[in-house]
């Protein structure tokens, strides 16, 4: 099933069920019990939000082998958790700022994002997907020259826009082997299956339970594939003008342009 966040004509935003090329809108509690409706909605008439306002950010770096070797990096023996700010949600479509103050090194970074539907504390890793609401993509948008010069991550990766999530969640997937792969102007620079994540998605779901509450909307992204632009020979920025899409097999293509501010 998925499930999209949206606004019509009157700028009220609804939630419904993307089926086919129309939106069924639900009337309920999205992380409980809700109903579609007989209110419908052409797709292509509508304006598609981030499909969920996130309580928490929660992110892992360095989580594909191939991914950390490019950047001359050790494998991490534990997870690598890093939060952006909730402030940097951006849209599907949305126009991604290039920050004045840090415009140079702006980096892209595809990932599978995890929604949590359930709260949750101290789960187990055969339990973990239990608490999931779905999965939708997700695009960590990276300063890498902030990332590099402040000694830890938070300012580089939580500028405004830096986080655009979409296009809806699907909530019937399995995580564990499906292909995640991101597209600069229509050429393909990342490509992965989630089967070579270092720490599974289960995994990461555990880990962070321990000791932390994991609230319905809690966002995780789950690391990004070999192939963003700090890596390549030269390296390839993005820039004014540059649009980026994050497509994940089974869910959708999540697509921005960025623009200078």
């Amino acid at each position: 099933m998925k499930i999209a966040r949206f606004c019509a004509g009157d700028q009220k935003v609804r939630y419904g069920v993307v089926h086919g090329s129309h939106l069924n809108t639900i009337s309920g509690d999205m992380f409980g019990d809700f109903i579609e409706t007989d209110e419908i909605y052409d797709l292509s008439t509508v304006k598609l939000l981030a499909p969920v306002v996130p309580e928490n950010i929660l992110c892992f770096g360095r989580n594909y082998k191939a991914h950390a070797e490019e950047g001359g990096d050790d494998i991490p023996k534990s997870p690598l958790l890093f939060i952006k700010a909730t402030s940097c949600l951006a849209d599907p479509e949305e126009k991604i700022v290039i920050p004045r103050i840090a415009p140079e090194q702006v980096d892209y970074e595809s990932e599978l994002a995890v929604i949590i539907g359930k709260k949750c504390r101290d789960v187990s890793e055969e339990n973990a997907l239990d608490y999931v609401f779905g999965y939708t993509c997700a695009n960590d948008v990276s300063s890498r020259d902030c990332q590099n010069s402040d000694g830890q991550w938070a300012r580089a990766k939580s500028f405004d826009h830096f986080c655009p999530l979409g296009p809806w969640i699907e909530t019937k997937l399995n995580p564990g082997n499906i292909k995640v792969s991101g597209r600069l102007n229509g050429a393909t620079m990342q490509e992965a299956r989630t089967d070579l994540l270092i720490f599974s998605v289960p995994y990461l779901i555990s880990y962070l339970s321990q000791g932390m509450t994991l609230l319905p909307g809690t966002v995780i992204l789950t690391g990004t594939p070999a192939g963003c632009g700090f890596a390549r020979k030269p390296p390839v920025w993005l820039k004014p003008g540059d649009v980026y899409e994050v497509e994940i097999e089974g869910i959708g293509t999540l697509k921005n342009q960025f623009i200078a501010e």
